[in-house]
Formats: structure tokens, sequence, C-alpha cells
């Protein structure tokens, strides 16, 4: 299952339209392996060692901008086909003798066809390298520099229907994944084993790599909101809370458990898991289509500071997922956006710090239809609310 060829042609031509609306006459979309959407969005790849642009022109067909050695590997792959290696790109200090670099300049040059440059469009200018801002300032000193981050990225907020079809294959996945993990929580088990059960079972159901280093955390260390797995050894009746996040065809998943090594656990520690699975309850039924961040947050923040969980209330409950596992628009307690059909969001309800319970959390996700929202993974939803 993968994005269809003429999904990406759309894509570039969206993002054509935007720049005639803004008065540009191209675009640079910066990404690299850790800011990954916004290129992998247009070119269906990513890069590795090296980091990279997508060059969109007013008109015509799109180009890679990267390094020699990624280059061989772009070709295979990426829905983009023309190439071009520039410094500001490759692996700082190593000699490529016999590619063909060329400066950013040289680049645009024979791409815009001996046009003049006068606007350029920058997707990602606030989170790329210093010393690639620095280029482009000094290579393009007659050229306006335009943040288009914003706009384009709204671009990726409804899903299309391959989109929501990968989506679902990864969360279908990490629905059959995220068992062979609880199945390893034992006393004397290490978090790294659990962590590479999952990551093993993802892999053999045909994952194609992972939106966040996989979660675990023993004891005192679910304490730590992302904690990612070491060598210490589960002890008998403390909690461990894991995570994992399938991607496929680009597209991530995030599905979250907490359980009591060796047993139900104490009383307090059922209460806690059981106040934080009403509380996912809740939040489920708030997707509802054209309710925002603000009227979606409120039921979960108010049942939960009756519960009287306040110092432990860290991060919001409703978040998008897509490219990355957790993208905008956020659904925080602040927030204006809306909920629409074809977006996919999952429900993360987590509590930091607390005695009995350091840290644990329930997530997984849904897509939001006119009825409302649709389960991706409807096993994970009745493991969580089991807890109840």
């Amino acid at each position: 299952m993968e994005i269809p060829a003429g999904e990406f042609r759309k894509r570039v031509e969206k993002t054509q339209a935007l720049l005639r609306q803004r008065g540009l006459d191209a675009a640079v979309v910066y990404y690299d392996e850790l800011r990954s959407a916004n290129g992998y969005y247009l070119s269906n790849w990513l890069p590795q060692f090296e980091s990279g642009a997508v060059l969109v022109p007013l008109e015509g067909e799109p180009s890679i901008l990267g390094g020699p050695e990624s280059e061989p590997f772009a070709r295979l792959d990426a829905a983009v086909h023309k190439t071009y290696n520039v410094p500001v790109f490759m692996v700082p200090d190593e000699e490529y003798p016999y590619a063909r670099i060329l400066s950013l300049r040289e680049v645009l040059a024979e791409e815009l066809g001996g046009s003049r440059l006068r606007r350029l469009g920058v997707v990602g200018l606030g989170v790329m390298p210093h010393n690639l801002y620095v280029q482009l300032c000094e290579q393009l000193t007659d050229v306006e520099l335009v943040d288009i981050t914003e706009p384009y990225e709204q671009f990726r907020t409804i899903k299309s229907e391959a989109e929501i079809a990968l989506i679902r294959q990864a969360f279908a996945i990490a629905a059959k994944t995220l068992p062979s993990m609880s199945g390893r929580v034992a006393a004397g088990a290490s978090e790294h084993e659990i962590a590479a059960a999952g990551e093993a079972a993802a892999r053999a159901l045909g994952c194609t790599g992972f939106g966040y280093r996989t979660i675990v955390g023993s004891g005192p260390r679910s304490a730590g909101v992302v904690p990612t797995p070491t060598g210490k050894k589960l002890a008998g009746g403390e909690v461990v809370m894991f995570s994992i996040s399938p991607r496929c065809g680009g597209y991530a998943s995030s599905v979250g458990d907490t359980t009591v090594v060796g047993g139900a656990g104490t009383e307090a520690q059922r209460r806690v898991l059981s106040d934080i699975a009403q509380a996912f309850k809740i939040a489920r039924e708030q997707l509802v289509p054209g309710r925002n961040g603000k009227q979606m947050d409120a039921p979960v923040r108010e049942f939960l500071l009756g519960r009287g969980y306040a110092p432990y209330m860290l991060v919001p409950y409703i978040h998008t997922v897509g490219l990355y596992e957790a993208e905008g628009p956020f659904f925080g307690p602040r927030s204006d956006a809306v909920l629409e059909p074809n977006m996919t969001v999952c429900v993360d309800i987590s509590l930091f710090g607390m005695a009995d319970v350091p840290g644990a959390r329930f997530e997984t996700g849904y897509v939001i239809t006119e009825g409302g929202a649709q389960p991706l993974a409807a096993d994970i939803d009745e493991l969580i609310l089991a807890h109840a």
C-alpha cells in the first residue's frame, strides 16, 4: 500500500498555487531525519546521513536537493526524480571528487531557466541549520526569503483516502505489536527486552519505521514522560509504561499501555489506572466534528482535576497524527483548532509524578468521519477501557 503518484503531483500543484497566491517565484522545503514530514510529503523519501530540501518551481517538476550519498537512494525510491548535490546538505568535510556538485544559486539558475529569482518561499525557515540560512542569505543577496511554513503545513491537516489507509495499516500493526510487549512484562525482564519484542513484531508485520524511539519505563523511570528503554530489570509490583509507533509508508501510529508487573497491583495503583481509563473514555466521547480544542479538552481536564490530579497533568490529551506521531493541529486547553472529517487523531491520557504510579499512559488513534470517530485500533480501545 502506498500513496499514488497522482497524489504527489496534486501536492506539488497545491504548493505551486500557494506560490502564485503569495507572489513567489519558487519554494525550498527543508527537511532532515528529525524534521522529516514537510519534505517527505512532496517526495515520499527521507535522506540518510545528509539533510535535504525539495525545490518547487512556480511551474514544472520539483527537484531534491541533497548530497551524493543519498542521491542513488533518492533515484530508487523518491516520487521526485530530479536530484542535485548541494554542499550545505552534504556530510561536512567529506570529499566526492566524481560527483556533480552545484551551489544553491547555480541550482536555482538551472531550474528556473535563467529567469530572475526575486522572492523565494521557504518551508522550515525556523528549524533549518544556521549554516544553511547563512548560505541562503549569502548566495541570494538580491532575493527576499519568505517563510511559508504555516500555510504549507495546513496541506497536511486533512488526510486523503490513501493517507488514511496507510495510517489504518500502521495502527493495525500497532494493535498486534503491543501484546508482544505486554507479554514480556515480568519480574526480571529488562526494558530492552520489552522494546525489542515490540519492534521485532512490528518489523515482521511490515512496518517501515517508527514515529519515535520506543518508550519503556518501569518503576521510577515511568515518570520520564517519554523514557527510552534501558537495561533496568523489572521488579514485581512496580508499574511499567510502554508505547510504540509503527510507521507505514511514512505515516505513523501510536499506542500506549500501562500495567503492573506480576498482577493486578495495589488498590492505589488500580484506582489511578481506572481514573486514567475513565478520562480516556471521556476524551473519546469528545471527538465530534465541529468541536474545537477548548471544548474537547475541558471535560477531560475537569474530571482529572476533580479526582485530585492537578500536580500530575503535564500534557494535553488529543492531538493529530500523520507523518509525525504528534503534529498540528493540537487540541489543548487554549486551542481554537476545529475537529474536521478526515482528520486522524490520537487520544493520549497520561499522568506523571504520583507516588504509587510514577507515570502512566493510555493511547490510541481514531479517524474522524461526518458521524464521529472510528477507532483505528479497536482492540486497544478494549484493552484500555477494561481498566475503567
